[in-house]
């Protein structure tokens, strides 16, 4: 075995190592990567030619968590691993976007990038080293890769920033952000902030460059070492250059007009459409000795090449004339129209729409029990604030099925979620959830969701810490050009046609969440800082919109809302409240028709009741309150008769607190049975807390006291004093067992056969001493 090694320290001293030679060396690539006990395995294999016909790059990158890294079985009933989870999924589209935009765009075979984490154990935050992995597998291949990129974590923790932060150092962290760059330009930026301003997000960036660049350093050395540095060949294009340098002759001018003419956004794609299908039109005539075959090879050139045309057009008018595809200005934010509760029985809607793209948004709100729970390989927690978001086909008005949620929608949202959870105050009782359908797309629809889930979130009554809203920006730069154009409020056909894709969402106070993809080369802090400010301005104009509609979330929660009232009880009731085998908590609910939920955090227990109306959720919470409530002497309780004895009765005064109901003390008179007064089990009782035994905490009750006297009733004389007890005489020698004396005859009135006595207080004032 050629094993190679090679390590890189991290800012804080932690070493990373990469690991070439002895694994998985049927792969054309394959690297283990160890941070302390964190370990992944990253493997890339690419098909030796591309499908006929593929005329774009075909990468899978898939990211996978190991159950038994952290030493955990997998939940289900297989009890095996089984499709990627949210987590796995967003993880594997971070490292797919810096990857991407560096494999040669002539090169179109399949290449399938896999990263397993194989050992963990919850210190160090794995999905930050994918990208690194990753990249280190492909510079030990010969698969075309332009140059190394590597990925890492970036947070701010008390003011400093962090590189690869543990998890432990996230708990503290004001800014969570992954950046992907090569050594020289930032390739992919994503993550959240609690309200950050843009300088902040900026020092952030340099400080992940500083630590990126050493990284793809070693991956070049590797590669060199290896020999890999020397790439495959390959001839995946069939091109003709005369044909290309005709088309960009002939239909160039015409497609710049179209550019200029700012028409909507089927229109202006029937409009090119029609250049090329006249052009093929035309082509064919004039050649008319090509074959079929010849001529569909000529017709999947023309697309390519067409494309290109339209790109080159599209970026000289914004360059050259300021112009953009809709006739807006670089900085003009589309029309905006708002509007909430478009449905009435949603706990909260809104619809958003920006231009040609429109989000319908509803919110629900829930109980603890409508909680998510995450079961990842590292996480295991419960999520009280879900987002999901949809994207039909007919929002782009495209004539195919609908099938499950894709990749693209699992990341759009995550996106939005990112940016409006941190808005959403930590003490609100309810679980929220947000669903986005998308019904019209034509620009970012992930910032929609936005504005959107914020109008949506205010109209249920959510009390948001402040409003959020969301812009997408382009980018227009040509190599070699000092003229650069930033856009705001993108198209789709920017988007496409265009460099970057930077969304930031945030609040009048900061940054909430970003995502950048760059497809460029050399974007300067200059230029995204000038991006990061027209995005700022552009933001506060959308947040106008949004407040202008509904200005602060609504005081009442709409009468169809299931109400949640939520408390606090000391920890040593939580056992009472619940009762054995949940026999107390279950019963309460079904008297009252509420749903109780209690939880332990942080030494104390905590309690939401929620139910249909506020009559039992009241009901529910006086019976908790009665469970965790201390008696009081000389406080009076109605309570439940629980048994009769013969010398009294206990009766359930507190739920879980029974007290004796001496038999004289149930009424003025003198009774000879519990029965005699007319009580039963079951029964509801006044009673009155006359005592609390201070050695064994045993409760002594009386009704007595709570009716009136018998006019020219006599008090019973009270017990003389014993005075002090006389010494006991010497017993001597034990009698034998046949030597018995006559018992005294036990007085029945307190005493029963087979029976102790229950309480002795009142039996010894009873004696005659």
């Amino acid at each position: 075995m050629n094993v190679i090694t090679k390590s890189i320290q991290l800012p804080d001293g932690r070493t990373i190592t990469i690991e070439t030679g002895k694994v998985a060396k049927q792969a054309d690539g394959s690297v283990v990567l160890r941070m302390n006990n964190t370990v992944l395995l990253a493997t890339v294999c690419a098909a030796k030619d591309a499908v006929p016909g593929t005329d774009f790059m075909p990468l899978q990158v898939d990211y996978r968590e190991q159950y038994a890294a952290a030493g955990r079985f997998p939940g289900g009933f297989t009890k095996r691993e089984g499709k990627a989870s949210d987590n796995e999924i967003l993880t594997s589209r971070l490292v797919d976007r810096v990857l991407r935009p560096l494999f040669p765009s002539n090169y179109h075979a399949e290449v399938y990038v896999n990263v397993m984490l194989l050992s963990a154990d919850g210190v160090d935050q794995p999905d930050a080293l994918a990208g690194f992995a990753a990249s280190a597998a492909l510079a030990c291949s010969d698969i075309p890769f332009e140059c190394p990129i590597s990925e890492v974590r970036v947070a701010r923790v008390n003011g400093e920033f962090v590189i690869d932060p543990t998890f432990e150092q996230m708990k503290e962290a004001d800014m969570d952000i992954m950046v992907g760059a090569s050594a020289e330009n930032i390739m992919m930026v994503e993550g959240e902030m609690k309200e950050v301003s843009e300088q902040d997000m900026i020092g952030a960036l340099k400080a992940a460059m500083a630590a990126i660049k050493p990284m793809c350093e070693l991956q070049t050395a590797l590669s060199k070492e290896l020999g890999t540095d020397v790439k495959r060949e390959y001839n995946h294009e069939v091109n003709d250059e005369e044909l290309r340098e005709q088309m960009n002759k002939e239909l160039y001018q015409p497609s710049y007009d179209v550019t200029k003419q700012a028409l909507e956004k089927h229109a202006r794609a029937e409009a090119f459409e029609k250049i090329l299908a006249d052009f093929k039109e035309q082509y064919a005539t004039a050649h008319a000795d090509l074959t079929e075959d010849e001529l569909e090879e000529k017709y999947a050139m023309m697309d390519r090449y067409y494309h290109d045309v339209e790109r080159d057009a599209m970026r000289r008018c914004i360059l050259d004339e300021g112009i953009r595809l809709d006739g807006r200005k670089t900085d003009e934010i589309r029309p905006i129209w708002c509007e909430v509760s478009p449905l009435p029985m949603p706990h909260g809607s809104s619809i958003f729409t920006r231009g040609e793209t429109q989000s319908l948004t509803t919110c629900t709100l829930g109980t603890k029990l409508d909680e998510k729970l995450v079961d990842d390989v590292l996480d295991k927690s419960y999520q009280r604030f879900l987002l999901h978001y949809n994207f039909p086909p007919f929002c782009t008005g495209e004539a195919k099925a609908q099938r499950g949620v894709g990749r693209r929608e699992i990341g759009h949202g995550h996106l939005a979620w990112r940016g409006l959870k941190g808005q959403i105050p930590e003490d609100f009782p309810y679980t929220v959830r947000l669903v986005s359908q998308i019904l019209e797309s034509n620009g970012s629809s992930s910032m929609a969701t936005v504005c959107a889930g914020t109008l949506a979130l205010m109209d249920a009554g959510v009390p948001m810490k402040k409003p959020v809203s969301g812009i997408a920006m382009g980018l227009i730069k040509n190599p070699g050009e000092d003229k650069y154009a930033v856009l705001s409020d993108i198209l789709g056909d920017e988007d496409h046609l265009g460099d970057m894709d930077f969304k930031t969402t945030g609040t009048k106070d900061g940054l909430t969440a970003t995502q950048m993809d760059i497809k460029c080369d050399g974007l300067s802090f200059e230029i995204l800082e000038k991006a990061l400010m027209q995005a700022k301005a552009g933001r506060e104009h959308i947040l106008k919109c949004i407040t202008d509609t509904i200005a602060e979330p609504r005081a009442e929660l709409k009468p169809h809302v299931p109400r949640i009232v939520a408390f606090e009880i000391p920890k040593e009731f939580i056992g009472a409240v619940i009762g054995p085998g949940g026999k107390i908590i279950q019963q309460m609910q079904e008297d009252t028709g509420a749903t109780i939920t209690i939880d332990e955090e942080d030494g104390v227990g905590k309690i939401q009741v929620s139910g249909p109306d506020k009559n039992s959720i009241d009901a529910a919470i006086a019976k908790i309150r009665a469970i965790v409530a201390i008696p009081e002497i000389g406080e009076v309780y109605e309570g439940t008769v629980r048994s009769i004895m013969p010398y009294g009765c206990f009766v359930e005064f507190m739920p879980g607190k029974d007290g004796l109901l001496h038999i004289s003390e149930i009424d003025w008179k003198r009774l000879e049975t519990v029965e005699e007064a007319g009580i039963k089990e079951g029964d509801k009782i006044k009673v009155k807390l006359l005592e609390i035994d201070p050695k064994t905490g045993k409760f002594k009750l009386s009704h007595r006291v709570l009716i009136d006297k018998p006019e020219g009733y006599v008090e019973r004389p009270a017990r003389r004093d014993r005075g002090e007890r006389r010494p006991r005489p010497e017993r001597g020698e034990r009698r034998q067992h046949n030597d018995h004396r006559e018992r005294p005859q036990r007085n029945d009135e307190f005493h029963e056969p087979n029976n102790e006595p229950k309480d002795f207080s009142d039996a010894l004032d009873k004696m005659d001493f």
